[in-house]
C-alpha cells in the first residue's frame, strides 16, 4: 500500500506548496497604477486566449471520447478525459499565477534585484509543481481501481492531445505577435523593445505566457505522465523477477524526483555575492544529487537490483549533458553563436546559413547522447528492457525544477516589458540581467524536453512492440518499408503545417501593425495609445483555427495504418516517425535559440549595436529562428509522443 500512498502524498504536497506559494505572491505589492493597468492588459489577453483554447479543446474531447468509448470501453474514456482535464487545470492555474507574478516582479526590481529574482522564480515554481503534482495524484488514484496499467493509456493520450493543441496554438500565437512587433516595430520603425507605441507589444507579452508557459507545461505534463504509464506497462513483463514492485517503481521514482525538486526550489535565492545563474545551478545540482540518492535506495529496496540505479543515473546524466550542449550551441559565450554574430556583418543570408550549419551539427550530437544513454543502460543491466524504462524516467526526475526555471524566463521578460512600457528605467538594468538568465534557461529547458521526449518516444514503440507481441520487422516486405519511409516523411509535413500557420498569422499581424502606425495620428508621438486588443484578437483567432490540422495529424495516420495494414506495418511507421522527429526537433530548437542570442549580442553594443546593418541582419535571423524554436521544434516533440500514445491506445485491438 505504501507504494501507492507515497506518490499520492507527494503529488498532493506539491499542489499544496504551489497553492501556498500562489497566496504568498498575491499578497506582495503590485506596483503603481500604470503598472497594474499594463499587467491587466496582459492578464486579460492571456485569459481570453486560454478560455477560447479550452472551449475548442472541450468541444473536441467529448467527440473523441465517444469514439474511444465505442472502441475501447469506459475505462479508456474515463482516463482520457481525466488526463486532458488535469493537464488543462495545471496549465490554467499556473498561467494565472504567472501573469500575477510579472507585475510584482517588475515592482520588486525597483527596490532589489534579489527580491525580483525570488518572486519570479517562485512564480515559475507554481507551474512546475502543478504539472508534476497533478499528474502524480491522477495516476496514483487511477492505479487503485484500475489494476491493469494498460487502462492508464487513455490518461496519457488525453494529456498528449491537450499538449499538442496547447503547444501548437500557443506557439503560433506568440510567434505571430513577436514577428509583428519585431519586423515592423524594431526593423522598420526602429522602435525599442517593448515600446508602448508598438501595437503588437501586448500580444507579444501575452504570447510569452501562452507559448512558453502553458504550452511547455502541457508538454512536460504529458512526458511525465507518459513515462510513468509506459514504465508500468513494461514492468508487467518483469513481475517474475521483481514482483509487483516492477509496476509501481515508476510512480515511486517520480515521487522522489518531486521531493528532490522541492528541496532544490527552496534553495534558489540570490544571496550576496551569488549570481542568479549560480543560484539556479545550486538548486539544480542539489535536486539532481538527491534524485540520484533516492533512485539508489529505491532500486535496492524495491527491486534489489543496483543496475537499475545505474540506468536511472544514465538518463539523469543524459539530460544534464543535454543542458550543457544547449548552453554551448545557443549560449552567448559559445563558439556557434559568436560565429553567427561574425557572419551577420555580411548580411542576413550568411547569418542564416551559418546558424543552420551549427543547428544540424547540434542535432547529431544530441541524438548521439540519447542513444549512448540507452545503450549503456541496456548493456550494464544484462540486456534488460526494464533498464531502458529506468533511464527514461531518469530523464524526468528534474521536471518540476526545470519547469520552474523555464517559467521564470517569461515572468522576467514580462516584468521587463511592463517597466519599459511605464517608463520605469530604474529597474531596467536589473531586469535585463535576469532576462538574459531567463533566455538561457528557456533554451536549456527546450534541450531538456528534447532529450526526455526523444527517449520517451523510443520507449513508446518498445512498449507497442511488447503489447502487440511483435518480435521484429522485415524491411524487405514492401508494406513495412513503405510505412517506414512514410513515417520518416510525416514530421516534415507536420512542420510545414505549423510553420505555414505561423507565417499566415504573422502576415495578418504585420499588416495590422503597419496599418495602425500609418493611420493613427499621434501614435508615434506617444499621445495616442495603440489598439492593443485588435492585435491580441488576431493572434487568438488564427492560432486556435490553425492548431486543428496538426492535432489531427498526430491521431489519424497511426489509426489508419494500424487498422488497414496491421500491427507490423504500424511498428515500422512508428520507428520511421520517431527517428525523423527526434532529429528535426533539436535542430529547430537549437538553431532558433542561437539566432536569438546572436541578436542579443549585437544589441549589447557589438559591431555597431542597435540600428546597425549587422543588427538588422540578426533581426531577420531571429525572426526566422523564432518560428523554428517556439513552434516547429516543440510541436515536433509533442507530435511524436502523441503518435506513440495513439499507437498504444489501439494496440489492444491490433493485438
Amino acid at each position: 500500500m505504501f507504494q501507492l500512498v507515497f506518490p499520492m502524498l507527494m503529488g498532493i504536497c506539491a499542489v499544496l506548496i504551489a497553492v501556498y506559494t500562489a497566496v504568498s505572491i498575491i499578497r506582495k505589492p503590485s506596483g503603481t497604477a500604470r503598472m497594474v493597468q499594463v499587467a491587466n492588459y496582459i492578464h486579460i489577453g492571456t485569459k481570453a486566449y486560454l478560455n477560447r483554447q479550452f472551449r475548442v479543446i472541450s468541444w473536441f474531447i467529448p467527440v473523441l471520447s465517444a469514439a474511444i468509448f465505442l472502441l475501447f470501453g469506459w475505462k479508456a474514456t474515463v482516463t482520457c478525459v481525466l488526463g486532458a482535464m488535469l493537464s488543462l487545470l495545471a496549465a490554467y492555474f499556473g498561467m494565472n499565477m504567472v501573469v500575477r507574478s510579472n507585475v510584482r516582479t517588475a515592482y520588486a526590481a525597483s527596490e532589489s534585484s534579489s527580491r525580483a529574482f525570488r518572486i519570479a522564480f517562485l512564480g515559475g515554481s507554481i507551474m512546475g509543481l502543478c504539472v508534476t503534482g497533478l499528474s502524480l495524484v491522477g495516476l496514483s488514484l487511477l492505479s487503485i481501481p484500475f489494476e491493469e496499467p494498460e487502462a492508464l493509456i487513455g490518461f496519457g493520450f488525453g494529456a498528449s492531445l491537450t499538449a499538442l493543441f496547447a503547444q501548437v496554438g500557443g506557439g503560433i500565437y506568440t510567434k505571430a505577435a513577436d514577428i509583428g512587433a519585431d519586423l515592423v516595430g524594431k526593423a522598420e520603425m526602429n522602435l525599442p523593445e517593448d515600446d508602448p507605441r508598438n501595437p503588437a507589444v501586448i500580444a507579444d507579452l501575452v504570447g510569452d505566457n501562452v507559448g512558453d508557459c502553458a504550452g511547455r507545461g502541457s508538454d512536460l505534463f504529458q512526458s511525465f505522465s507518459g513515462d510513468i504509464i509506459t514504465g508500468m506497462i513494461i514492468g508487467l513483463a518483469f513481475t517474475d523477477r521483481y514482483g509487483w514492485n516492477a509496476v509501481l517503481f515508476p510512480l515511486l521514482l517520480q515521487a522522489t524526483g518531486i521531493l528532490a525538486s522541492i528541496v532544490g526550489i527552496s534553495l534558489v535565492n540570490q544571496r550576496r555575492g551569488l549570481s542568479p545563474s549560480k543560484s539556479l545551478n545550486i538548486g539544480l545540482y542539489t535536486a539532481a544529487t538527491l534524485c540520484g540518492v533516492g533512485s539508489y535506495f529505491l532500486s535496492i529496496w524495491l527491486l534489489g537490483d543496483v543496475t537499475i540505479f545505474f540506468s536511472t543515473l544514465c538518463g539523469l546524466t543524459a539530460t544534464l549533458i543535454a543542458l550543457a550542449l544547449a548552453q554551448y550551441y545557443t549560449g552567448t559565450r559559445g563558439r556557434p553563436v559568436r560565429k553567427i554574430v561574425e557572419a551577420s556583418q555580411r548580411g542576413a543570408a550568411i547569418n542564416i546559413i551559418t546558424g543552420m550549419a551549427y543547428g544540424f551539427q547540434s542535432s547529431f550530437i544530441a541524438i548521439l547522447t540519447i542513444l549512448s544513454a540507452l545503450a549503456i543502460s541496456f548493456l550494464i543491466s544484462g540486456f534488460s528492457l526494464y533498464a531502458i524504462v529506468a533511464a527514461n524516467i531518469g530523464t524526468d526526475l528534474l521536471i518540476a525544477f526545470i519547469m520552474s526555471s523555464d517559467t521564470f524566463g517569461p515572468i522576467v521578460d514580462n516584468a521587463d516589458g511592463i517597466n519599459e512600457m511605464v517608463g520605469n528605467h530604474r529597474a531596467g538594468d536589473r531586469l535585463e540581467v535576469l532576462d538574459s538568465v531567463g533566455n538561457t534557461m528557456k533554451a536549456s529547458t527546450k534541450a531538456y524536453a528534447m532529450a526526455s521526449g526523444t527517449i520517451t518516444a523510443f520507449v513508446f514503440f518498445i512498449t507497442f512492440f511488447q503489447m502487440t507481441g511483435i518480435k521484429g520487422l522485415n524491411v524487405s516486405q514492401p508494406f513495412d518499408l513503405a510505412a517506414f519511409f512514410i513515417g520518416v516523411a510525416l514530421p516534415y509535413l507536420v512542420s510545414s503545417f505549423t510553420l505555414g500557420s505561423t507565417a499566415k498569422t504573422a502576415l495578418l499581424m504585420v499588416d495590422e501593425v503597419r496599418r495602425q502606425l500609418k493611420e493613427t495620428p499621434g501614435l508615434l508621438q506617444g499621445t495616442v495609445e495603440p489598439d492593443y486588443a485588435k492585435c491580441v484578437d488576431i493572434s487568438t483567432k488564427n492560432a486556435l483555427k490553425e492548431m486543428m490540422l496538426p492535432g489531427l495529424m498526430g491521431i489519424a495516420p497511426p489509426v489508419i495504418v494500424g487498422f488497414i495494414f496491421g500491427k507490423e506495418v504500424l511498428g515500422a511507421f512508428l520507428i520511421g516517425e520517431t527517428a525523423s522527429a527526434a532529429i528535426l526537433a533539436p535542430f529547430f530548437s537549437n538553431v532558433g535559440a542561437a539566432f536569438d542570442n546572436a541578436k542579443k549580442i549585437i544589441e549589447a553594443g557589438l559591431f555597431g549595436g542597435k540600428g546597425s546593418e549587422t543588427h538588422k541582419a540578426t533581426i531577420v535571423g531571429d525572426i526566422v529562428g523564432d518560428s523554428l524554436k517556439d513552434v516547429a521544434g516543440p510541436s515536433m516533440l509533442i507530435f511524436m509522443k502523441l503518435v506513440g500514445m495513439t499507437a498504444l491506445l489501439i494496440a489492444p485491438i491490433l493485438r
